[in-house]
Parts: C-alpha cells; structure tokens; sequence
C-alpha cells in the first residue's frame, strides 16, 4: 500500500466485541457469518469463549489514525486443541516429547466451525501482510510455540503461503449447486439406484413426523430450549463436554436470527430432533444436529436433504454440511479441499512439521481423486 503505512496501528485486542460492528463486518462479517460480529461476539458474551475454556479471545486489528477498524484477524490463545476440527495432537505430543512447550498457540479461526472462510478480514489486500507479521508477532512476544489459521477459503491461501507459512490440506464433502430448480433436479443427476436409495430415505425419515423450518423472530425461547437438549445430546457424546452454553443460542438468535434456519422434526407437538444452519452469501453451513429420538434416516433428512432443498430456494452455490463424514458422498455431497496455514517459532520443528505435509499432502490427494470416483452421480452412458 502506498500511502498511509505509517499512521497504521497493528495490535492485539482483548476482544471482539470492543469494535463497532459495522465496521468489524465491513471487513467480511456481511458475507461469511461465522466472522461476523454478531457470531464471534455472541461466543465472547455466552461464556462459550473465554475464561476457562481454553479459547482465549484475542483478535488482532489494523486501525488507521484516525482509529478506524481497516484489517482484523479472528484470533484466540489456545490452551489445547479441541473445536477445530484440523487435528495437531500429534504435533504437541511429538514438541513436548522432544522437551518443549506446544500449548499455549494462537488460533486463526471461528471456534468450533469447521467451515470455509475468510481469516483475513481486509479493506485493502495490501494489509495481509500486516495482518500476518502481527500474528508472528504476538507469538514471539508471548512465548507461543505456533500459530495456526484454520479452514481458509481458497483465495487467501497464497496470501499465507507467500508470507512463509506451511500450507496443509484436507477434505470435506460440499453439495454443490448446479443450476436445480428443485430436489428431483439434483436427484435426476444421479445413477437410478442411488435416485431410489435417496427417495426412500426421504420418505421414510418424514413419515409420521412434522418438520418445520424456523429463522429470525419465528425461532422461539422454547425452540432453542428443545434444541438445548438436542445439541448437549451429541456435543457429550462427540466431545465429552457441549463446546457453546445455552446463552450462545439466544444470543446467535437475537443477533442473526435472520441468517439462521432452525430445522425441528415434531412426532405430535413434541420435537424430536433438529439441525441448525447458517445462510452465508454463498452457501449455506450446516452446523449442529443433535436428537432425543433415533429415527431412522432422521439425520440425514434434517442435515443432508433439508440443506439441499434451502440451498436450492435461495439460490446459494453450496452446502457445507461441517467436518467428516464419508456417509455424505452417497448423498450427493462431493469431496472437495480445504487449507490450513501453519506457522511453527522454532525451525527445527517447522521443518518437521513441513516434512510431515509433504507426505501428507500425497496421502489427501490420493483419496479425493479415490472419493471422486464414488460420487452417486450417473457416469458418461450410465443411468
């Protein structure tokens, strides 16, 4: 950037929520909300980041003179590694085994979201760089071992790479968006015995069973109460402890209920099940499912379908439907990438870890040309 670098401010913030929010989502919050301001300050505000979690708020900033907020970078001082889905257990194990210190780290991402987006948040691409050195920065300053920006979208990687930084890649499985009109579009794509597959899931999850679709004002006290119970359900079976609190739910639907659909399925007037997702401007997130009820297919039409028939009413290119799950590719959900970007303090555990990618990077390569090869999708001929 020509002009102005040196009425630039770089610093560490004690918080999201200290900025004005028109000027955080300016930055990207207006179009990915899990960098919105709405989204990183109901964590903050619901105790579901903070004191005694483990995720430490600590955003880093460029402000102009005139203190404008012009670059930020969603940022926490971890003290271990849960909620984010890009694993690095064996990395801590292998620094502390060689007699140094992993945790504390900083963390570039949105807690406990494992979906695309920006980490660099930027009025002008120039301050990347900026954004970056600080990150550095404050690791070396505070004795950090490692900073790590997590699920980048893919026009950001190189900013990350060309600064120095260790790139890593993984998959996910994404619906993508091709123009359908309507559920039986997409299903017309696929080879017939899948089409059937699909449509008897379907009827048989619905049957018997309500199931509504709930955003801003319509989603109640007592919808989120429900789907309290649903989301701790899972949250202590996957994770041994629920990552958000109960208050993160209100506070998510007061401060964006427009950009949430709440999916409930009812047996009678009694909800059984549910699944939450986010409206981006270019997808839609699916996020947390949980249930008090098994019924058969229930996931996979509250989580998988549902999402699909949103995706296709508004118009939205995808559907990220959260981390793992080979069970989705059967599904329609193709395998795509995603990138991770690492920067490690201590050379000689930089170079270790950029072997270990090296090898790595083959091993992901490998398996999504594997995983392409077994979409349900009709092949060239075939039916």
């Amino acid at each position: 950037m020509s002009e102005g670098d040196d009425a630039l401010t770089v610093r560490l913030a004690p918080a999201v929520g200290e900025f004005d929010r028109r000027q955080w989502n300016a930055l990207g919050g207006n179009r990915n909300p899990f960098v919105s301001h709405e989204f990183l300050s109901a964590m903050e505000d619901s105790g579901s980041v903070g004191e005694g979690t483990g995720w430490d708020p600590a955003p880093i900033v460029v402000t102009d003179a005139g203190g404008t907020l012009r670059a930020a970078l969603p940022s926490y001082a971890k003290g271990h590694s849960q909620g984010e889905y890009v694993f690095d257990h064996s990395w801590a194990d292998a620094w502390h085994r060689a007699g140094g210190r992993y945790y504390p780290k900083l963390q570039i991402a949105a807690p406990f979201t494992p979906a695309s987006g920006p980490r660099l948040l930027l009025s002008d691409p120039a301050l990347a760089l900026h954004l970056i050195k600080g990150a550095e920065t404050v690791c070396r300053q505070n004795g950090l071992s490692s900073a790590h920006a997590t699920f980048i979208e893919k026009e950001q990687v190189a900013l990350f790479e060309e600064a120095g930084w260790l790139i890593r890649n993984d998959i996910q499985f994404h619906w993508l968006n091709r123009g359908y009109d309507n559920f039986e579009d997409f299903l017309a794509e696929l080879a017939s015995r899948k089409r059937k597959n699909l449509r008897k899931e379907r009827a048989a999850a619905q049957e018997g069973l309500r199931i509504e679709r709930l955003s801003g004002a319509d989603i109640r006290p007592h919808h989120w109460d429900a789907f309290w119970i649903f989301y701790q359900d899972t949250g202590a079976r996957k994770w041994g402890t629920p990552y958000l609190t109960r208050a993160a739910f209100d506070l998510l639907g007061e401060r964006m209920g427009e950009k949430i659909v709440l999916i409930l399925a009812f047996d009678g007037d009694v909800p059984i099940a549910g699944a939450l997702n986010f409206i981006g401007s270019d997808a839609l997130y699916g996020r947390y499912w949980g249930c008090s009820r098994d019924v058969k297919f229930l996931h996979f039409e509250l989580c998988y379908y549902q999402a699909i028939d949103i995706a296709i009413e508004l118009g939205l290119p995808r559907v990220e439907a959260g981390a793992q799950g080979g069970h989705k590719l059967a599904r329609g959900y193709e395998p795509v990438q995603t990138w991770s970007a690492h920067w490690l303090a201590d050379p000689g555990f930089r170079a270790a870890v950029a072997d270990f990618l090296e090898r790595e990077r083959e091993g992901v390569a490998s398996d999504q040309l594997f995983l392409g090869d077994r979409t349900p999708f009709r092949k060239a001929g075939g039916d």
